[in-house]
């Protein structure tokens, strides 16, 4: 007889529960969360294991390539659609969510999160940090324009170097501000060398890896946003269109319909938000900075005039994750157009 398991995981313990194909209770048990431990106890009371069914969270990647190599058949599965199925249970605990995933491996009713590989996490892992670096450092600077702001001393557009010659001196003006300036100029230093390190390490991996250079061919992507889009991306063949894509990194709108009501709404921003936010940027770089003339800022432009430049920046950014998937599919690099038969009607 087949059977059917589900995990609630937690970092020290893990609920197991086994149903048969009918839904009845076979076996319970609370585990450590490991996973020679979890594949031991499955494989000694459910020998005949058909699913093994866990919520997407924190540690999930780390069992479900573990459990995967131990030979068991586990799926990660959405975790707000397991919630709402949990949550019809009266009383929430690690029990009774172990047995809703169980029964909701058994019924078939679930979807399916895919699991990226340990390469694309590494990538992504590098620019979370880059990242959260740079928001430290932008935090650090905007800390010291507002204790001298206080006091009427404007540091004004400042890039590179000259913030902290144009702080430090400000500062030195009025002692009283040295001292709590002063620490913080050296903690931006500081926070500004290690992204300078990671800059080097994103570069130098941006040249080693073919695709990523590929991507880069289009216009507004550098290696930050190509090694993203590699990254979470991971597999482009589990998208059937291109045009999934666009949903899946949350720049598509929302829609409700119901009997006689049907509304749009704006973009979902579903799926991972520093994708949507690079590609942004980069639609911001094409539709601004970039000299170059191509179909797609033709028509990034032509949608600005006519609904402005916000509205086209996601649209263009859109169009940019649809474009990377097919490059990606296709093998070829970005096709540039004259600026003649860019400007055709399309």
């Amino acid at each position: 007889m087949e059977h059917y398991v589900g995990l609630d995981v937690s970092l020290k313990l893990t609920a197991i529960c086994i149903v048969d194909r009918t839904g009845k209770i076979e076996r319970e048990g609370v585990v450590a969360s490991d996973p020679e431990t979890i594949a031991a106890f499955i494989k000694s009371h459910a020998p005949h294991v058909a699913r093994v069914g866990l919520e997407a969270g924190a540690t999930s990647t780390w069992l479900w390539t573990e459990l995967n190599k131990l030979g068991l058949p586990v799926i990660c599965i959405d975790a707000r659609h397991a919630k709402a199925a949990l949550k019809l249970q009266i009383n929430k605990s690690d029990r009774n969510d172990a047995v809703g995933i169980a029964r909701i491996m058994q019924c078939g009713w679930y979807k399916e999160v895919r699991v990226k590989d340990l390469d694309s996490h590494a990538i992504k892992a590098l620019l979370v940090s880059r990242a959260l670096l740079a928001k430290i450092k932008r935090d650090i600077e905007n800390q010291a324009r507002g204790l001298l702001k206080n006091l009427g001393l404007v540091i004004g557009q400042a890039k590179m170097n000259v913030f902290a010659v144009r702080a430090a001196e400000l500062a030195g003006a009025r002692p009283e501000l040295a001292g709590a300036v002063e620490p913080l100029l050296k903690a931006r230093e500081a926070v500004g060398r290690q992204i300078a390190d990671l800059d080097r390490k994103v570069m130098r991996l941006a040249r080693n890896v073919a695709q990523v250079r590929q991507f880069m061919t289009a216009p507004g992507i550098g290696p930050i946003t190509a090694l993203c889009f590699l990254a979470t991306i991971d597999d482009p063949t589990r998208f059937r269109r291109s045009r999934s894509v666009g949903a899946y990194v949350g720049l598509t709108t929302r829609r409700y319909a119901s009997g006689e009501t049907d509304w749009t709404g704006r973009i979902s921003k579903c799926g991972d938000k520093m994708l949507r936010t690079y590609l942004y940027e980069a639609a911001n770089v094409l539709l601004t900075r970039v000299a170059k003339w191509s179909a797609l800022k033709a028509w990034g432009i032509r949608l600005a005039k006519r609904s402005g430049l916000r509205k086209a920046k996601v649209a263009v950014a859109r169009k940019l994750a649809v474009i990377l998937h097919r490059m990606w599919i296709e093998g070829s690099e970005f096709k540039w157009s004259s600026k003649e038969a860019a400007n055709q009607p399309a």
